[in-house]
């Protein structure tokens, strides 16, 4: 098993150098990008059913021992959130075809969409299954060249501005974990993260605090986590619709995934929980907040983002094993849920020409299965029974309320608001884009007005032809958020051994040479 898991990073970047090679076949790099990714899920699949049945897998690339070798490891974490990004890599490409047969090069460039989508995913997955510091910063790099380009395609005026200040925050975000890195280097002589979380308590706690402090700073950048997530409304809504759901249900997540390792792995003994706590409730209710405000899709969708990146800050923040797995279920609801609501709303921009609510109307009885498509994932973000956005929340709450302090109580009670004000969000889009058939009369039409101050997308003028493989993927997605909800026993009782085994001390499976195989997380 050992072989299989450099092949979760190798064949995506082998297979962007197959379609740079095929840069004028565009079947012929559309088939690589679909077999590669195909290929990874399967390996991803059988890496997690091994090491749940087993144990952790690292390996060390080269042969060279940690520290001097760089380690990939794959745990139960590490494999559910390759499985679950490749998944949703596959149906974001299929949406893309159906788009790029559509509308031809001129928006979404086959040519350069799907080596920029390949090493996008080669980035996502070497974060995910980094042994060490820097090889996680170089996956972060990874993703982020690639989504430098994505996020521009098309060269419109409004796609270089927002990627424009999507780079220089990234940027910023790299050159404080690069700092960071060099700093526990020197502290410690070590990047290997088992070896950090074995010395960290040879350092005084005011050093731990710092480099503590300046990791969380860097992965917070990258969550969206508030203060730090003023980028995230202005970069996503300008890009192509299916640039737009891969960003929002992954790139945000990778963050998440490394503030996980470091506070439940790194620092453990460098408690800042109480300001986790504070961080994520802000999060959450002024993410909201601004949703509330919005009149564009897209703008409501990445405000509701950053408002359920507090869930997950919430849970971690608890550091309980039952926190931690129901923040890990919550992070597997939001990737498929927040992909899929994104890929709706793509099909809404294409068939009424625009994604403002202000403008657009009468689509559930134009387009009855677009409303579906939507409504489905729209009342699970919201945490309606019996889905597993309500699970998750539900779980979250449960764990927190064992714990019980006055500050927690207050962190639930927004949680719950939270919740209620999401479901308010997309349900009055719902009221307005798809049950609202008719103008409305001047005293209503003055009641949401006001939404139109709020700064929008690029507003697409013409209505677009749907090509039926594009509705395939976002219900194949729909399906999958309902699957979620189906065999939520067995996936969350993954997610429960997963917390708690995070939060046992990370030793022997990364240190290990003879195959790099162990018994910690």
């Amino acid at each position: 098993m050992n072989a299989l898991v450099p092949l979760l990073v190798a064949l995506p970047l082998l297979g962007a150098a197959v379609t740079l090679v095929f840069g004028r076949n565009a079947r012929v790099q559309v088939i690589v990008t679909v077999v590669t990714l195909a290929l990874v899920s399967i390996i991803a699949a059988t890496l997690l059913v091994v090491v749940d049945r087993t144990h952790p897998i690292a390996v060390m690339v080269g042969g060279w021992p940690a520290p001097f070798g760089i380690v990939l490891y794959v745990d139960r974490l590490a494999a559910l959130l390759v499985l679950v990004s490749s998944i949703v890599l596959v149906a974001v490409l299929l949406f893309s075809i159906g788009q790029g047969a559509a509308d031809g090069p001129e928006d979404t460039p086959i040519s350069i969409f799907n080596p920029s989508y390949l090493i996008l995913a080669a980035g996502i997955f070497n974060a995910f299954i980094a042994g060490d510091l820097f090889n996680l910063y170089v996956g972060f790099e990874i993703l982020l060249v690639a989504s430098y380009v994505l996020i521009t395609l098309g060269s419109t005026e409004s796609r270089i501005r927002t990627g424009a200040v999507y780079i220089v925050v990234s940027l910023v975000s790299s050159v404080l974990f690069l700092v960071a890195i060099a700093l526990i280097y020197a502290a410690l002589g070590t990047v290997n993260m088992a070896q950090i979380a074995e010395r960290i308590g040879q350092i005084p706690p005011s050093t731990q605090l710092v480099l503590h402090l300046m990791l969380v700073v860097a992965f917070g950048i990258k969550a969206a986590v508030f203060p730090m997530s003023f980028w995230l409304p202005d970069s996503y809504p300008t890009a192509p619709a299916p640039v737009t759901a891969v960003f929002a249900g992954l790139l945000t997540k990778v963050g998440v995934y490394a503030l996980i390792r470091t506070e439940t792995q790194l620092f453990s003994v460098s408690s800042i929980d109480t300001l986790l706590m504070i961080v994520a409730l802000a999060t959450m209710l002024i993410g909201i907040l601004g949703a509330v405000a919005q009149a564009e899709l897209k703008r409501i969708l990445s405000f509701t983002l950053v408002s359920h990146v507090g869930y997950m800050v919430f849970g971690l923040a608890i550091a309980t094993p039952a926190a931690i797995g129901a923040t890990v279920y919550y992070i597997v609801h939001h990737i498929i849920v927040q992909t899929t609501l994104f890929l709706a709303v793509g099909l809404v921009e294409r068939r009424a020409g625009s994604t403002s609510i202000l403008k657009v109307r009468g689509l559930m009885k134009a387009a009855p299965l677009i409303a579906v498509l939507y409504f489905v994932p729209a009342i699970n973000l919201g945490g309606l029974p019996p889905f597993s956005g309500f699970i998750g929340k539900f779980a979250l709450f449960q764990a927190a309320a064992q714990v019980a302090t006055p500050l927690i109580w207050v962190l639930i009670v927004g949680g719950v608001l939270t919740s209620l004000l999401t479901l308010y969000a997309l349900m009055r889009a719902w009221n307005l884009a798809f049950w609202r058939e008719k103008e409305e009369a001047p005293e209503d039409h003055e009641r949401i007005a006001h939404l139109g101050s709020a700064p929008a997308a690029d507003e697409q003028q013409e209505r677009r032809r749907i090509p039926p493989i594009m509705t395939f993927a976002t219900g194949g997605m729909v399906a999958v958020t309902l699957a979620l909800t189906v065999f939520a026993g067995p996936v969350f009782g993954l997610c429960e051994r997963i917390g708690s085994t995070l939060l046992q001390p990370v030793r022997l499976a990364m240190l290990q040479t003879d195959g790099g195989q162990g018994d910690g997380s």
